[in-house]
């Protein structure tokens, strides 16, 4: 048997080894194919990984540039007094209306009454808001006609509310009939502008003092004078 085994072996050993060779290319093709397998693999992780941080870093970008956004929104400052939840000093974009900082403040109590504001004024920087009550518009109404009192009581109050609708008719209103110079009139003339209360008035002559005008569109610079006011007043006014 061994005698057998040995001559088998010595007349076919060059099969033998040609057998030998292809079992060895043939592991090394397998050990050569799952290891480019497992490397691609691995590259394949490492460039989504890559993919992931690239992204991320785009959030990050628009995040960053949103903030920056944001930032550049102008706020205004209101003081609401009365009859609101929470009266105090506000800020809210400069883009709202009269109705969103009654919001900001808490809402109207049970005795507000909004009747005689102007809802869809936009906010202006340094304004005053007062929400009266029922009884205090009330007791206009007894004794005057239902569109008079409600300019009445916002004219007759010492209190200047610059939430509170205006009328457009000169015979009602305070609006001079007189050229105002806004450069050299008193506190007293420049009130006599339909809009302007003791409040702008000071801020008119505030500005002037420092920057004399030097046309009336100047006037816009003055802070609570906005583009509404001036179009209802610069028919009145001269440098």
């Amino acid at each position: 048997m061994e005698n057998s085994l040995g001559e088998f072996v010595y007349f076919n050993k060059k099969k033998i080894l040609v057998a030998i060779l292809i079992i060895g290319l043939a592991i090394g093709g397998i050990i050569y194919y799952f290891f480019s397998d497992w490397q691609n693999d691995e590259e394949t992780i490492e460039k989504n990984e890559e993919e992931v941080v690239i992204s991320e870093k785009e959030e990050s970008s628009v995040e960053e540039e949103k903030e920056k956004e944001d930032k550049t929104v102008t706020n205004c400052f209101f003081d609401i007094k009365g009859e609101v939840k929470k009266p105090g000093v506000y800020s809210i974009n400069c883009d709202k209306r009269i109705v969103d900082a009654i919001k900001t403040s808490g809402g109207i109590t049970n005795q507000g009454d909004t009747s005689v504001l102007n809802l869809s004024k936009k906010i202006e920087d340094g304004m005053v808001i007062v929400v009266y009550s029922k009884k205090e518009i009330s007791a206009f109404l007894e004794t005057l006609k239902k569109e008079e009192e409600k300019k009445e009581i916002c004219e007759n109050s010492n209190i200047q509310n610059d939430a509170c609708i205006t009328s457009n008719n000169s015979s009602n209103d305070k609006k001079s009939n007189s050229i105002v110079n806004i450069n050299t009139a008193s506190l007293e003339e420049l009130m006599t502008l339909s809009g302007i209360g003791e409040s702008k008035a000071k801020s008119i002559i505030e500005y002037r003092t420092k920057t004399p005008f030097k046309k009336k569109e100047d006037l816009l610079n003055v802070t609570g004078i906005g583009d509404s006011l001036y179009a209802s007043i610069k028919e009145n006014i001269t440098v």
